[in-house]
């Protein structure tokens, strides 16, 4: 089942919000990607993964590092048994500005990727 990317439309919500119900609105999102790309009979994996994500947005934006946790909290289960497995992560976040180049196109269509640890 590894590498497996996805993609997630909208602007994530930070792991800080204090709007709860935004914050669980958002994790279904992200499962609800997630699940639609598994490989039916896919079992979660059970092994150390790494994450990676880039956020394309426009506008304000949460704070990079706050991305990724509720993200992780969503694939427990789907990609990876529980998200005490993910043990590297990288989360950035990228401008639009109005302008995408085919290499960013590229990387936002696999906006999300885990991986297993080598």
């Amino acid at each position: 089942m590894l590498p497996f990317e996805f993609t997630i439309k909208g602007p994530p919500v930070s792991s800080q919000t204090k709007n709860r119900q935004r914050l669980q609105h958002w994790k279904a999102d992200v499962r609800q990607a997630a699940v639609a790309c598994v490989i039916a009979g896919a079992a979660p994996v059970a092994v150390p993964v790494r994450i990676s994500t880039t956020y394309y947005y426009e506008g304000d934006t949460p704070d990079v590092d706050n991305i990724i946790k509720p993200i992780q909290d969503a694939l427990n289960g789907v990609v990876f048994v529980d998200d005490a497995q993910c043990q590297e992560t990288k989360s950035r976040k990228r401008p639009l500005n109005g302008f995408v180049s085919s290499r960013d196109l590229r990387t936002t269509l696999r906006r999300l990727r885990v991986a297993k640890i080598p």
